[in-house]
């Protein structure tokens, strides 16, 4: 049964689980280890033994052909789900790029900077209970707006419908291949799998924890952890807000939904109407989890306590009723604004990126964007004049801190 609490004991709600990030850090360690020593057949044999690769299998790439096959098997209603939603991903992430400028600063220098992208990255896209071709628009598409050349993907049992959508996305390469031997064969490269510069997806804890212990071997999104909603209402429709926490329970069993509002006859309300729709949901099994172990209703004393609340516990997904509560947001991984804007338009179809911090990470940084795979390199443009007028300034800096060198290299070309 959904719980309800005050806003006191609220605090702990998405905190997650440290202790098992570390557990399977000791456990992903000799996999990561063994792939670097060994590639292929190191990672032949995890996928065999934990992703189900056929036996007699030799090679994880997935062929051209099986591509075609994914993307020939695509019925025409998904193919223009597809061809709306990676349009509107497409669209979103352009408007995210940053751009190439320079200018004329205060001393007479020309300054700015450049714009290059990545060589190449690979994108995480999980195919157990739930295979999410969603993903691979989410991680892929940025990348090639950015114009990352090289673009690959690892899905251990990739579905007809993730097959597909690689062929469409045209991407350069899919490998089947999951768990922390698909993330370690990317970043330290193997005979079949390129290394890349960035690894950007979900996954399961393993999956996390290849991340964490091999980010600055290879560049990463964040590590992710289980998935949480947080809904800010003083009234509303119980069956839209209890649809929505159903919504992000049923993801996995450590996901979590939250409702903070300042109504107890709301709190009542959408309690109730949780456990009417777990009795029909297909997923219930999963939802019922998380709602039980790890979902909440809060009590809040006013809305400026629960923007306060939400922004302690910076979620990955907020709703708010209206634009008003906006200007107070200052830490979430995506926002969802009013009654017609649910969590799932953002997981699919309304263009800004799925792939977003949890566990408290958004008060550090948003989601995945075009930016990302991108390097922004500074520029710099001096004149004699110029640097004869900073020169006192950076020599007497230089000499300050003991560089003497420094500030000889200014001198010099200052006939100094």
């Amino acid at each position: 049964m959904l719980r309800t609490i005050n806003h006191r004991e609220a605090e702990g709600l998405l905190r997650r689980r440290s202790a098992r990030l570390t557990q399977a850090e000791r456990i992903v360690g000799p996999i990561l280890d063994d792939v670097r020593r060994r590639g292929d057949r190191a990672l032949l044999k995890y996928a065999h033994r934990l992703d189900g690769l056929e036996r007699g299998t030799r090679t994880v790439a997935v062929s051209p052909a099986e591509l075609r096959e994914g993307n020939q098997s695509l019925t025409p209603g998904f193919q223009r789900a597809l061809r709306q939603a990676a349009k509107n991903v497409r669209d979103f992430a352009r408007m995210q790029m940053p751009r190439a400028k320079m200018a004329r600063l205060g001393d007479g220098q020309r300054a700015g900077q450049v714009v290059r992208p990545l060589d190449a990255m690979a994108a995480y896209v999980p195919s157990g209970r739930y295979p999410l071709p969603s993903t691979l628009l989410m991680t892929v598409i940025p990348a090639q707006v950015a114009g990352v050349p090289n673009t690959f993907v690892a899905s251990p049992r990739p579905s007809l419908e993730i097959l597909g959508t690689a062929a469409y996305l045209k991407v350069s390469r899919v490998f089947r291949m999951g768990g922390a031997h698909a993330i370690a064969a990317f970043a330290f490269g193997t005979e079949t799998v390129p290394k890349v510069d960035r690894i950007v997806g979900p996954g399961n804890i393993y999956v996390a924890a290849a991340k964490k212990l091999l980010a600055g071997e290879v560049g990463i999104d964040f590590v992710a952890g289980p998935t949480e909603i947080l809904i800010i209402a003083e009234d509303g429709d119980p069956r839209v807000l209890a649809a929505d926490m159903l919504a992000q329970a049923e993801h996995d069993v450590d996901a979590a939904a939250i409702l903070i509002t300042t109504s107890r006859r709301l709190a009542s309300a959408v309690a109730a109407e949780v456990e009417r729709q777990l009795r029909t949901l297909p997923t219930a099994h999963t939802a019922r989890q998380a709602i039980d172990r790890n979902s909440a209703i809060v009590l809040a004393g006013s809305l400026d306590q629960a923007v306060e609340l939400s922004n302690a516990l910076a979620p990955e997904h907020l709703s708010i009723p209206s634009s008003s509560l906006l200007g107070r947001v200052s830490a979430a991984g995506s926002v969802f604004i009013g009654p017609f804007s649910p969590e799932a338009a953002g997981d699919y179809a309304s263009g800004p990126n799925h792939v977003l911090p949890t566990s408290g990470v958004a008060r550090l940084r948003g989601g995945l964007s075009a930016a990302d795979f991108v390097k922004v390199i500074s520029v710099q443009e001096l004149t004699r004049p110029t640097l004869g007028r900073l020169a006192d300034a950076i020599t007497i800096l230089a000499r300050a801190e003991g560089l003497e060198a420094h500030a000889r290299s200014v001198e010099v070309r200052l006939g100094g």
